[in-house]
């Protein structure tokens, strides 16, 4: 008698279940599904995570290594010289070679003490996001802005300086607007932009 009770249970509960299943939880799933692919921010995210693995490996394998060693160097005139890009120039190629494919996917390197001219801020979101990434520097700056017509997510990163080698050689450039960097400090932003559907 326990055992048919038993099975009854769990036979009539097992069917309640499924019928309230297929009635309560297609009603709650269809408000909360999230929208297909992935979001801008989160885009960002990856992108810039690949962009500082990449750069933090040719600093310190590549760069450090190879001048450690007496091999090679790199400097500023690099195209002329021969010699390796710095880092910064690393990373700011790999993104006009990316530009330059018309993805609707840039990055590229901002500062307000950029030794070049070209890579200090132009648009209030730069400026903003320059200051809030100092203050914050684990967290980007995000916010959706417009170029032309065209809308643009953009998501500001904070660029530490890698190692001292980074520091310093803003720190000894001449034309520098800041001379007291140390391995680890803000010295700029990585900005990542995503071109958003019309």
């Amino acid at each position: 008698m326990n055992m048919r009770g038993f099975w009854l249970g769990l036979v009539v509960g097992t069917t309640f279940t499924f019928l309230l299943g297929q009635w309560a939880f297609p009603a709650a799933s269809k408000e909360t599904d999230p929208p297909n692919g992935l979001s801008p921010a989160i885009v960002a995210d990856y992108v810039h995570s690949v962009v500082q693995a990449d750069r933090t490996f040719y600093q310190m394998e590549i760069v450090d290594r190879m001048q450690e060693k007496g091999l090679a160097f790199a400097s500023e005139n690099w195209k002329m010289d021969g010699d390796l890009p710095l880092p910064a120039q690393f990373l700011q190629e790999s993104g006009r070679l990316m530009a330059e494919q018309q993805k609707l996917i840039q990055f590229r390197l901002i500062s307000s003490w950029a030794i070049n001219k070209e890579h200090r801020p132009t648009t209030v979101f730069q400026r903003t996001g320059l200051t809030k990434i100092i203050e914050n520097p684990d967290r980007p700056y995000t916010g959706v802005t417009t170029e032309g017509k065209a809308r643009i997510f953009q998501a500001l990163y904070a660029d530490k300086a890698v190692s001292q080698h980074c520091a310093d050689c803003h720190n000894g450039h001449p034309q520098s607007l800041k001379r007291d960097f140390k391995a680890g400090d803000v010295m700029g932003g990585v900005l990542v932009t995503i071109a958003l559907p019309q």
